[in-house]
C-alpha cells in the first residue's frame, strides 16, 4: 500500500511529504508509548499515533520509519514539522481514533510489524 493510499482510505491530510505519497509500504505500528516504538517497531514503515512531541519524529527516524500518522486530530507543531522535512519522513494527520485507522488499514491489506 501506497502513502497515498493511506491517505485516502484514511482521509487523511498531508502535512508534510507529498512527495513521498507513492512509495510503498509494507508494515504499521501503533502506540501512544515511544518506549513501545523503540522495542516492538523495528520491522515497521508506518507509525500511527496520538503521541504529538519531537520524540515521535527523533524515534521515527531511527527506526527509519518512512511515515507518522497522527491520530484524533492531533496536529505537530511547526517545529516537529520541520525535523520532520530535515529527516524525509511523511506526515499525515486523520480525525479518525487509532483503533479505527489500524483496522482501516488492516482491512486494506496492511499488516503489523512483529
Amino acid at each position: 500500500m501506497t502513502i497515498r493510499e493511506m491517505q485516502s482510505v484514511l482521509n487523511a491530510q498531508f502535512l508534510y511529504g507529498e512527495e513521498l505519497a507513492d512509495l510503498d509500504v509494507q508494515f504499521v505500528f501503533s502506540a501512544d508509548m515511544m518506549s513501545d516504538v523503540l522495542a516492538y517497531g523495528d520491522k515497521c514503515s508506518v507509525l500511527i499515533t496520538g503521541l504529538c512531541n519531537p520524540q515521535v519524529v527523533r524515534n521515527a527516524e531511527m527506526l527509519d520509519i518512512v511515515c507518522i500518522i497522527f491520530v484524533r486530530g492531533k496536529m505537530p507543531d511547526e517545529n516537529m514539522l520541520a525535523l520532520a522535512r530535515s529527516k524525509s519522513i511523511a506526515v499525515l494527520a486523520t480525525q479518525h481514533y487509532m483503533f479505527t485507522s489500524c483496522g482501516i488499514l488492516y482491512e486494506n491489506g496492511l499488516r503489523g510489524g512483529a
